[in-house]
């Protein structure tokens, strides 16, 4: 999946939201009652909707089911600009019941409908790097082997391949020589 700019910087900042709002100084789970806590206040956090989309798109966390996860794939390649229109993409999600009355409040509002794109885009990609983080890696093998494709182990963090080589590359670039350098500026006594 590619992301646009936009949506990588975003993704993270939306992950540190929902991760702020899990636990307590004790530790506790509280993620729930937090949530509860934030979707009582989106009528209060409208003006945030479009300086700081990730406060009140937490409040959508578990709201969305994605019916064509290739619609909200291409969403999320392109920039803020150009992304797809609240009304033709809800035609490919639904929303949970609860999310329902909350969603015709912000859409009240007149950056509503963007705020709802940006919000389902966001809820997207926090469940798919959570069912990537899940997946175990041997049913990943086991595909591989059925499809007839040998698979170098060599994946970025998205779980996508990188046919990047590890060894030396035309242009003289050694990628272990240049991991036991930097480690050695760093005081570590390199290996021979």
């Amino acid at each position: 999946m590619k992301l646009s700019q936009y949506f990588q910087e975003l993704q993270s900042v939306y992950d540190s939201e929902l991760e702020d709002l899990t636990s307590d100084s004790e530790g506790k789970d509280i993620l729930r009652h937090r949530l509860k806590e934030k979707r009582e206040q989106v009528p209060f956090l409208l003006s945030m909707m479009k300086s700081n989309p990730e406060m009140v798109a937490v409040a959508f966390h578990d709201a969305f089911k994605y019916l064509n996860p290739l619609k909200i794939e291409l969403l999320l390649s392109r920039p803020l600009n150009q992304l797809t229109p609240w009304p033709e993409l809800s035609k490919h999600l639904r929303l949970e019941p609860w999310a329902e009355s909350l969603s015709k409040i912000v859409l009240q509002h007149a950056d509503g409908e963007q705020f709802m794109v940006i919000a389902a885009a966001l809820e997207y990609l926090n469940k798919s790097k959570l069912s990537r983080a899940n997946s175990p890696s041997v049913a990943d093998d086991d595909q591989d082997e059925e499809s007839g494709q040998e698979d170098d182990g060599v994946h970025d963090v998205h779980g996508v391949r990188n046919d990047m080589d590890d060894g030396d590359s035309e242009d003289g670039y050694d990628l272990e020589e240049a991991g036991a350098d930097f480690l050695a500026e760093q005081g570590f006594d390199r290996k021979d």
